[in-house]
């Protein structure tokens, strides 16, 4: 029995929607966002096993939000396109609006606070061209040293307590990470705001300022 072509539509819809069902998937992408990995990496990354990772990333790629590549007997992903950063980005937006625990989920991060409205990427970049701020990616040396914003340091959560106070009171800081899902900014801008410091959090990460087609740098 055939079925309509709305019905043929509708399921190659569903199956981008399945794709993106599983939590694992989400860091899958969030680190595939940072750049081009092969599986093992991935898999040390967000802690599974090569064999799950691997069967996650053939269905993200049966979805078309992944695309790989041989070198040699390792498999390397990579996000297909811009389109599969805006779609991780939505999810965050919708959940964020409409699902409480997503909001209370923020608020801790924050110690019960509203979190400081957030910096966007025109504001940043203008930053950047006075030299009026400092700029900490707050992911691990191995994500900062395959790219990064020019100028940016490498300051990760662990490193706060010892560099906090080297900073000037008053101190413009803004952190940013990984992306839509990152939440190591929201926690450095919480730790750094009660050390009485000026810090907010970049609006998106590094993913999303270089898809913008803005410089990013590498060690």
């Amino acid at each position: 029995m055939s079925i309509s072509p709305k019905a043929a539509l509708l399921e190659e819809y569903a199956l981008v929607a399945r794709a993106l069902s599983a939590p694992a998937r989400l860091m899958l992408l969030e680190q595939i966002a940072q750049g081009e990995r092969g599986v093992e990496a991935l898999a040390d990354k967000t802690g599974l096993t090569i064999a799950n990772a691997s069967q996650h990333l053939q269905a993200l790629r049966r979805a078309g939000l992944v695309a790989s590549r041989r070198d040699g007997k390792s498999v390397i992903y990579r996000l297909s396109d811009a389109r599969t950063l805006a779609l991780m980005d939505l999810i965050r937006v919708v959940a964020e609006r409409n699902l409480a625990q997503v909001e209370r989920i923020l608020r801790g991060l924050s110690d019960g606070a509203d979190a400081p409205e957030s910096v966007t990427r025109d504001e940043l970049a203008a930053r950047l061209v006075e030299g009026s701020v400092t700029i900490f990616d707050v992911r691990p040396p191995d994500e900062f040293a395959m790219s990064h914003i020019p100028g940016a340091r490498n300051v990760t959560l662990a490193d706060l307590d010892r560099i906090a106070p080297t900073l000037a009171p008053g101190s413009e800081i803004v952190a940013y990470c990984r992306g839509p899902y990152c939440v190591y900014a929201y926690q450095a801008v919480t730790a750094l705001r009660k050390r009485g410091l000026n810090a907010r959090r970049l609006e998106g990460g590094l993913p999303e300022w270089r898809e913008d087609g803005r410089q990013v740098t590498a060690l």
